[in-house]
C-alpha cells in the first residue's frame, strides 16, 4: 500500500525529536496509510534526539550516509533541479530495500490519511511482482466499489500514463491528484485476467473504515483492523470491553498493511496484562515495545492472518501468538519488520531510512520471514478460524 512504511509521517517534524517508525509495504491508494508513523506523542520516541543523531555515517549493506543524501539534495536544488528526486536516486543506489523520499505534498498527505479522512477512490495498492501494482483493498461503498473494482485488479494507468515500476507513493499521489477536490475525475486502466478496461472514477471525501465489529450466529465477535489510523487500537479496546463476556473474539488482520505502530501496541493491549510486545534495535541499540496494563487475559482468542498482514498488524500477531494468547490461524504473513527514522531534506522532502528492525517477543525476526500462523490454513480460513474459536469456547 502506501509507499511509506512503520513509520508515518511526523506530524511537525520540523520541531519534534525524531519517532520511531515502522515500514508498512503498501500504500493505502484512497485511504493513503503510508509505511510510516507521525513523528508525534502518540508513538515511542526515537533515540538520540534529531532525525539526523539516528543517520550517521552509513553501515553495512543497505545503509544510507544521511550526510550524503542531504548533500545530493542541497546540490540539486542549487542546481535548480528537483531535491527529492536525487535523493531517492540515492536511496535507489543504496539497497536500502525499504527506504523512500516523500516530497511535502505527499508527506502531508499521509499524515491526514492517518488521521482517518481522505479525498481518494477508496482503494489500497501494493506494488507486485515484476513491479505491477494492484489493487489490495477496496472500501465498501467508495468509487472503486461503486466501479467493481476487486482485490487483485491490476493497475495498469492513471489518466493515461503507465505505473508499472513505479512506487506505490507515486501512484497514490496519481490517484488523488495534486490537491483535486472531491468530484474531480480520474481515469484508471484496469486490468482483471486477459480482460483490460478503462473506469473513470470520481473521487470522494472517504472515512477509513479502519475497525468493523461484527456479532457472529454462535454469539463470538469478528473484529476486523483494516490498518492502524489514529483510534484504531482504541476502538479495539473498546470492542473487546463491550462484548458479553464469555464471547470469543475472531481477529482480522488479513491484509492490513499496517499504520501507526502505537495503535497496534494499544490493540495488543486490549488481550494483554502489560508485558512484552516486541523489541526492536536502531543501529545496534535495543529497545521494547510494552503493553498497558489491564486487558482481557481469558476471553477466548484466534487471530486470522494472510500475506497481506504487513508490518504494525505483524508486530500484533507476533505479540499474541508468542505470549500465548491467541492460537493464528491463516497463512504466512508479509515479513516486513524493518525500522526506519524519518528526517527532513534541505527542499522540505522527507526521507524514511531503515535504521533496525524488529522482533517478536520471543526473538523472533519478522523481516524477510513473516510469521507462520499456528494452524497453516491456506484454503477456507476464516472457516477453520471459527472451528478453532468454537473449540476455544468461544461461542455461545
Amino acid at each position: 500500500m502506501l509507499g511509506p512504511e512503520f513509520c508515518t509521517r511526523p506530524r511537525g517534524a520540523r520541531s519534534r525529536g525524531a519517532a520511531l517508525t515502522f515500514v508498512f509495504a503498501s500504500v493505502l491508494v484512497a485511504a493513503a496509510v503510508t509505511n510510516c508513523l507521525p513523528q508525534d506523542e502518540r508513538k515511542p520516541p526515537g533515540p538520540g534526539g534529531s532525525p539526523a543523531a539516528a543517520h550517521q555515517a552509513g553501515e553495512g549493506p543497505g545503509r544510507v550516509d544521511q550526510r550524503e543524501l542531504a548533500r545530493a539534495a542541497a546540490e540539486a536544488v542549487a542546481d535548480g533541479k528537483s531535491g527529492t528526486k536525487a535523493a531517492r536516486e540515492v536511496v535507489s543506489r543504496s539497497g536500502d530495500r525499504w527506504g523512500a523520499v516523500y516530497d511535502r505534498r505527499e508527506y502531508e498527505e499521509f499524515e491526514q490519511a492517518l488521521d482517518g479522512r481522505y479525498t481518494g477512490v477508496g482503494l489500497s495498492a501494493r506494488r507486485a511482482a515484476g513491479g505491477r501494482i494492484e489493487v489490495a483493498r477496496v472500501q465498501d461503498g467508495g468509487p472503486a466499489d461503486r466501479a467493481g473494482l476487486r482485490a487483485g485488479d491490476r493497475i495498469r494507468t492513471v489518466d493515461g500514463r503507465p505505473v508499472d515500476g513505479r512506487s506505490a507513493a507515486e501512484v497514490v499521489a496519481l490517484l488523488r491528484g495534486d490537491g483535486a477536490p472531491a468530484g474531480s475525475p480520474v481515469a484508471v486502466g484496469v486490468q482483471r485476467g486477459t480482460r483490460a478496461w478503462n473506469e473513470t472514477l470520481r473521487r470522494a471525501r472517504l472515512a477509513t473504515e479502519d475497525v468493523t465489529v461484527q456479532r457472529l450466529a454462535d454469539g463470538s465477535l469478528r473484529i476486523r483492523v483494516a490498518a492502524f489510523t489514529k483510534g484504531t487500537g482504541q476502538r479495539v479496546r473498546d470492542a473487546v470491553r463491550a462484548a458479553p463476556r464469555d464471547a470469543g473474539v475472531l481477529l482480522d488482520l488479513r491484509g492490513n498493511s499496517g499504520g501507526l505502530v502505537t495503535e497496534a501496541v494499544t490493540a495488543a493491549s486490549a488481550f494483554l496484562d502489560g508485558g512484552l510486545v516486541a523489541t526492536y534495535d536502531v543501529h545496534g541499540e535495543e529497545r521494547a515495545l510494552h503493553a498497558r496494563p489491564g486487558g482481557d487475559t481469558g476471553r477466548p482468542l484466534v487471530a486470522l492472518v494472510d500475506g497481506g498482514t504487513m508490518s504494525a498488524a505483524e508486530l500484533l500477531a507476533g505479540a499474541l501468538k508468542d505470549r500465548g494468547r491467541a492460537v493464528t490461524v491463516g497463512s504466512r504473513t508479509f515479513g516486513k519488520g524493518s525500522v526506519q527514522m524519518p528526517s527532513r531534506l534541505p527542499d522540505g522532502s522527507v526521507a524514511e531510512l531503515t535504521v533496525g528492525h524488529y522482533r517478536t517477543p520471543a526473538g523472533h525476526g519478522v523481516d524477510g520471514r513473516g510469521i507462520t500462523p499456528d494452524l497453516v490454513a491456506p484454503d477456507r480460513a476464516e472457516e477453520r478460524a471459527r472451528t478453532v474459536l468454537s473449540g476455544l469456547g468461544g461461542g455461545s
